[in-house]
């Protein structure tokens, strides 16, 4: 659809003391699909689940659309 981009996440969950994930931070923004790849596959290593999303969105009419995971690893919780 012209006008309209998407926007991809990445974001990295830890274990809290009852054993559910919680955020390791915020989500972070990627400039290309393989660098948020790129980047979920080295926090998959030292964390317990990594999640990549993307969301479309058109700037014409300020809307965003529902979050698409795009790759995911280990125990992820909220995330969008």
């Amino acid at each position: 659809m012209p006008g309209t981009f998407f926007t991809l996440y990445v974001l990295a969950f830890d274990l809290d003391e009852r054993d559910q994930p919680v955020r390791a931070f915020g989500p972070r923004r990627a400039a290309t699909k393989e660098a948020a790849l790129e980047e979920a596959r080295e926090l998959a290593v030292t964390h317990a689940g990594v999640v990549v999303w993307k969301r479309e969105g058109d700037p014409v009419v300020g809307e965003e659309g529902e979050p698409e995971i795009v790759f995911q690893s280990g125990r992820i919780g909220d995330f969008a």
